[in-house]
């Protein structure tokens, strides 16, 4: 299945994508929520959708919302592509380097994507995210995947100056407001044939920046779910984002590159679809 969420902001309904249509499941559940999941709603739901329900397509140009409500947390892994590494000089971690982003960073896929106030280096991270599907506890990595719901396109926005040169911790440069747009949908499993082999890619207007592959990851999603799984509970419905590729605004030389108001950011995995964001300014 490919779940959806769709409608204004903050009044999303769930839906799921059938071919290249939209159909609404707000009959059949209430939301992709925490709930939804921990009750083993993704089992339920496909039940429910081969009895042949009768179903209201929603237009295509209904706004998409994350494919999952709020989480109890979002996770993210820093340094997990070889090359990224190279390209910020940072060395390649000899174990998952983690940080998180706040749920209120969460927004629709094409949603735009606002500069935070006072910021001058605003960059762009395409990233394979995947959702637990229910609740992992000091998980064997020989059954992390029993864990996970699907996969998912974000990308991990990130102001530099607020990250590196602040002070502190990662997360006050990763957790501004749309900082992490998500899907257009959730894909089940079984909608992934290889997960460790999809290419992925990012634009800026227009010009692509990041090409590359999921069988770059340092670290692949069985072992990082076991490896978060032993310092914190994941609950149903949290999001983990497994880290970017090179490409990056900061890792461009001699100058890098960042976002300004206007700047149309375009990104995709294989399987997953596309998403794309306007940079706007921040204002009240």
């Amino acid at each position: 299945m490919k779940l959806i969420r769709f409608g204004a902001v903050g009044k999303e309904k769930p839906g799921v994508l059938i071919g290249e249509k939209r159909y609404d499941v707000s009959s059949i559940v209430s939301d992709f929520n925490e709930s939804f999941f921990e009750e083993n709603g993704l089992e339920k739901l496909q039940k429910a959708l081969e009895a042949n329900p009768t179903l209201q397509e929603v237009d295509a140009s209904v706004r998409l919302g994350s494919p999952v409500a709020r989480p109890s947390k979002i996770i993210c892994i820093g340094l997990n592509y070889v090359d990224h590494c190279k390209e910020t000089g940072a060395a390649i971690p000899t174990e998952p380097i983690i940080f998180f982003k706040s749920t209120t960073s969460l927004c629709g896929p094409d949603d735009d994507v606002i500069i935070p106030k006072n910021s001058v280096k605003t960059d762009w991270e395409v990233e394979l995210a995947f959702v637990v599907g229910k609740k992992a506890s000091y998980v064997e990595e020989a059954e992390a995947l029993d864990y996970v719901a699907g996969y998912a396109l974000l990308n991990d926005y990130s102001e530099r100056e607020f990250q590196i040169e602040r002070g502190g911790q990662w997360a006050k440069g990763k957790g501004c407001d749309t900082f992490a747009p998500l899907g257009p949908f959730l894909a089940t499993k079984d909608e992934v044939k290889d997960v460790d082999n999809l290419s992925m890619w990012l634009s800026v207007n227009g010009k692509k920046y990041q090409d590359s592959n999921t069988l770059n990851l340092v670290f692949k999603i069985p072992y990082l779910l076991h490896y978060l799984s032993q310092f914190m509970t994941l609950l149903p419905g949290d999001i983990i984002s497994t880290g970017t590729p090179p490409g990056v605004g900061l890792g461009i030389k001699p100058d890098p590159i960042y976002l300004k108001a206007g700047d149309v950011v375009e990104l995709g995995i294989e399987g997953l679809g596309t998403s794309k964001q306007t940079a706007v300014a921040y204002k009240k």
